[in-house]
């Protein structure tokens, strides 16, 4: 490494080096994609040289999947939660919808990575997105079949929808600088009308000591 890389890119311990390369690659990759990205520009923004770049990522690919597993790691926490954390429905509907708002809100930019990425075709992106996708979708699934007596694939045809919908109405709502709602009052727009969809199958196993209204 040059004096001139001592300068402006000082020691740091290797995990702490590794993040700042991972959220230099994150702004480069968010802001002009993933084919237009290059080593120079993520070792540029990120204050080290190459070789210290190459040092912590063997390639280009090697770093975008690592940001892409973090992505995913976060959705799927957020959304496991907003599953687990009530009995209630009509909240686990809002939390879940609320959990894909935040993602897309998020100022790292992470879920372009997810959602609109120009590597979408290669086959590590493709399988990591598919398979957290999959997992989400029978999570949901399963709390459908449970409640309302459903098959397994009617509920996971159900809950693919809710979730596609949710995806879909989050990523438009960031997208149209002309909104007048803010995440919050989007995000409920859109778990009323989820939740007028599922709640009007019956429940043919309610929960116990549940006070709010059956779907």
């Amino acid at each position: 490494m040059t004096s001139t890389d001592s300068a402006r890119a000082p020691r740091l311990p290797r995990e702490q080096r590794r993040q700042q390369v991972l959220g230099a690659a994150l702004e480069v990759f968010s802001s002009v994609g993933y084919h237009a990205a290059s080593m120079d520009d993520i070792a540029e923004r990120a204050g080290v040289s190459k070789p210290v770049l190459y040092q912590h990522f063997p390639g280009k690919l090697d770093l975008y999947l690592a940001l892409l597993d973090a992505g995913l790691d976060d959705l799927r926490a957020a959304a496991k939660a907003a599953l687990t954390t009530t009995t209630d429905n009509r909240l686990r509907v809002s939390a879940i919808v609320h959990a894909y708002f935040a993602f897309v809100e998020e100022p790292s930019g992470a879920f372009r990575l997810v959602f609109e990425s120009d590597l979408a075709n290669e086959p590590g992106v493709r399988q990591r997105v598919d398979a957290v996708d999959l997992e989400l979708a029978r999570l949901s699934a399963t709390v459908i079949a449970e409640d309302t007596g459903l098959s397994d694939q009617q509920a996971m045809l159900l809950a693919s929808g809710i979730q596609g919908m949710v995806q879909v109405a989050a990523r438009r709502w960031l997208r149209d600088d002309a909104t007048d709602s803010t995440r919050g009052e989007a995000a409920e727009l859109i778990t009323s009308l989820a939740w007028r969809g599922i709640s009007g199958f019956p429940l043919t196993h309610p929960p116990q000591d549940d006070d709010s209204p059956a779907p």
